[in-house]
């Protein structure tokens, strides 16, 4: 175990978003160690993946104890999910061997990254459209067909590149399940990716793509960081933080498909632009409804039409029905 601190503080800055959003823990933590350690593409896969298994289990026991934990989608999530997140770990192998496999594995986890902001957009304008409408009673029924198949496509996503146990399935189950509470959809995700994450671990062990020591040095920063993130995750705006993440893992997708740097500056721009504007007008919505006076109890109207009821109090009787004058 290498007790690196630019892998501590790694770490720590990924379980803070982690710990912000829900998401963004395979999607963040691969490329970093691909990108700025020189960690090869399946080895960062493997460790990321060790490391979910004891990152994930903190939000999830939250929910469990909140109650909001579907466990009727979750039984129809994991019998596809789990073994798809094990097989992909094998499925990777058909892209080669040595060199070629892992720049083909930087397509593929790039391709993910790509797939992953996708998910994050649809997932946001989804939200903005449920936050007109009244949370649901939780008696959503379960497409069991639908849901079988989304831990297929989203387990082998996740046994492939270790992106998507957070961004991909949350986002499929909402597509499916559009009418379902979000803190339903977060504590569901939440739980299923336990046992879906550890099923790709398991596979990456096999194959002896995994370190351990890594995996463990990212631990100790991954931890607080998520903790940590779960008590800001009430005080710090989440449309600023989701967008800054949409930029964050556009560009590292863009990178892992080796994108020339002015193509990725010229689509990263104009979207960092356009999240910055979409959030200062969320914020000046939120601001404006805020001031904006609640409306006070209806009283009778007086004659003179100042609306203070002095003019015709005298005229309406103890039931509020008006005297004749």
């Amino acid at each position: 175990m290498d007790f690196s601190g630019p892998l501590i503080l790694s770490g720590a800055l990924v379980g803070l978003a982690v710990g912000l959003t829900g998401m963004g823990g395979g999607a963040l933590m691969t490329p970093i160690m691909v990108m700025a350690f020189g960690v090869n593409p399946t080895a960062a896969i493997g460790s990321d993946l060790a490391a979910s298994v004891f990152m994930k289990p903190f939000g999830a026991v939250v929910h469990q104890r909140a109650g909001t934990v579907r466990w009727d989608l979750v039984r129809w999530l994991l019998p596809t999910a789990v073994p798809a997140a094990f097989g992909g770990v094998f499925l990777l192998r058909a892209l080669g061997e040595g060199a070629a496999l892992q720049r083909h594995v930087k397509y593929v986890i790039g391709g993910a990254l790509l797939l992953a902001v996708l998910g994050m957009l649809v997932r946001m304008a989804l939200d903005r459209r449920r936050g007109a409408a009244p949370d649901e009673s939780g008696d959503v029924p379960v497409r069991p067909l639908a849901t079988l198949g989304i831990g297929l496509l989203g387990g082998t996503v996740v046994g492939m590149t270790s992106v998507g146990s957070g961004s991909l399935i949350i986002v499929m189950l909402m597509l499916a399940h559009p009418r379902l509470r979000a803190n339903h959809l977060v504590g569901t995700d939440l739980v299923q990716a336990i046992p879906v994450v550890a099923a790709a671990a398991l596979g990456h062990l096999v194959r002896g793509d995994a370190d351990l020591g890594l995996a463990a040095t990212l631990l100790v920063g991954a931890i607080p960081g998520v903790l940590l993130g779960a008590r800001l995750s009430t005080r710090v705006t989440g449309p600023a933080l989701r967008w800054a993440l949409v930029v964050l893992l556009t560009g590292s997708g863009l990178s892992m498909l080796s994108v020339p740097g002015a193509v990725l500056l010229a689509v990263c721009v104009p979207l960092a632009g356009a999240g910055a504007g979409l959030t200062l007008r969320e914020r000046r919505r939120a601001a404006a409804s805020s001031a904006a006076p609640p409306p006070g109890p209806a009283g009778p109207a007086g004659p003179a039409g100042n609306g203070d009821g002095d003019g015709d109090r005298d005229r309406v009787g103890p039931e509020g029905v008006r005297l004749p004058t």
